[in-house]
């Protein structure tokens, strides 16, 4: 695994997953479990439940993270509620 992608661990339905994605993807999604009172399991399990077979679980995050994002950019939050780390988000 690249050391630039941050590996966890999960349980969905039952079967032990592991997702690597990079941090900043990480901290867009800790956002939306945040604002949508979710566990990441469970929005893991719904974006699970929602992607076509042919794409990865660790893209569809990727897409559901960064959608996300542009819906809240769109609606107008803040820039400072919404700052990323890493060399892409500054």
């Amino acid at each position: 695994m690249s050391r630039h992608l941050r590996k966890r661990s999960l349980i969905l339905a039952g079967h032990d997953t592991s997702v690597a994605l990079e941090p900043a993807f990480w901290d867009v999604l800790e956002r939306m479990i945040a604002h949508q009172n979710v566990t990441l399991v469970q929005l893991v399990t719904q974006v699970d439940a929602m992607r076509v077979p042919e794409q990865s679980l660790a893209s569809a995050l990727r897409v559901t993270a960064l959608e996300w994002l542009l819906r809240q950019m769109e609606a107008g939050a803040p820039s400072r509620a919404l700052p990323l780390g890493g060399p892409y988000g500054r």
